[in-house]
């Protein structure tokens, strides 16, 4: 079976840039006005990069559009040769641990991968983001609540500057894999029956499982807004989490679409902005890939959004 056909994609329709990197793709696909613009939302662009988040560093195949990224497949290429382009010709983005291939990984890929009628190296990830969510298997409200550890979060805006984080990560005890790698990272969820929401009970609030897609804060608090005027779930009282309580989310152990969430919620939202302002300037989010906290602009890129809202109104 061909590369692209096991991923099921048509091998007609599309190609790899071999060209593109990770740090090109902001510019191109979230509006920074990068070296291409790319203005066919239709259009898929396919690229090889290394994942050097957490070690080891893995290979991806990735599939891009503008505001649309999805991780296709894991390639199983020889760990010294992503270990030597980390080292001597990866380039890092500023944004993330993301790197771009060398010569000598797109010489193997060519050879072993693309032009090979064996795909055996191609593991492809689970799951479409559009997949719909499937039961929670989670606890209802209704049954037997075991004995909880309460954490009291902060629901309130907070403006702090970029060498504040690591204090603040470190004083709410959560689990941030920069900061706090040992912070706790065990909430309890239920079950709310609506298909639309769960609870945390160690936190005392209520979360929308799903989310909304990338956009400008500006567009993101509209839509709040919107959610609170229709009534989402029958709640009037949906806000943007402070990145704690967004924060209080991340597990230990990534679930099957490569985040550190329960599969519970939607993996459409792979981070998200916090009510937390940057000083000087930016939004503070929370990137549900990595378990960190990050600032950038609420504007270009922009971010996802998950409403919250507090168990006892």
């Amino acid at each position: 079976m061909s590369f692209f056909a096991k991923l099921g994609i048509n091998p007609t329709q599309a190609s790899i840039d071999w060209e593109l990197q990770p740090a090109d793709t902001f510019g191109m696909f979230e509006s920074w006005g990068g070296k291409e613009r790319v203005k066919n939302k239709s259009e898929r662009f396919y690229y090889f990069y290394i994942d050097n988040w957490q070690p080891p560093a893995r290979l991806l195949f990735m599939e891009r559009g503008i505001k649309y990224a999805r991780i296709l497949a894991r390639i199983e290429a020889p760990q010294k040769l992503i270990d030597a382009c980390i080292a001597d010709q990866g380039k890092s983005t500023t944004l993330d641990a993301s790197y771009a291939i060398d010569e000598a990984l797109k010489l193997w890929l060519q050879k072993n991968v693309v032009d090979s009628g064996d795909s055996s190296l191609v593991i492809p990830l689970k799951g479409e983001e559009d997949e719909e969510m499937q039961d929670t298997g989670l606890p209802k409200p209704s049954d037997p609540v075991p004995e909880l550890q309460r954490r009291t979060l902060r629901r309130s805006p907070l403006v702090f500057k970029e060498e504040e984080i690591g204090r603040l990560v470190v004083q709410s005890g959560l689990f941030e894999r920069r900061y706090n790698p040992e912070g706790n990272g065990a909430g309890y969820l239920v079950d709310n029956g609506d298909g639309l929401t769960v609870s945390d009970l160690t936190t005392g609030r209520m979360w929308q499982r799903s989310g909304s897609e990338i956009n400008s804060i500006r567009t993101i608090q509209k839509w709040v807004a919107e959610l609170n005027r229709t009534g989402f779930a029958g709640y009037h009282d949906w806000r943007l989490p402070t990145f704690e309580e967004a924060l209080s989310l991340a597990v230990y152990t990534k679930n099957s679409r490569e985040l550190y969430l329960h599969p519970c919620f939607s993996p459409g939202q792979p981070f998200v902005f916090t009510v937390d302002r940057r000083d000087p300037g930016g939004h503070w989010f929370v990137d549900y890939a990595q378990v960190r906290v990050f600032w950038a602009s609420g504007f270009n890129p922009g971010g996802f959004g998950r409403v919250c809202r507090d168990l006892n109104g």
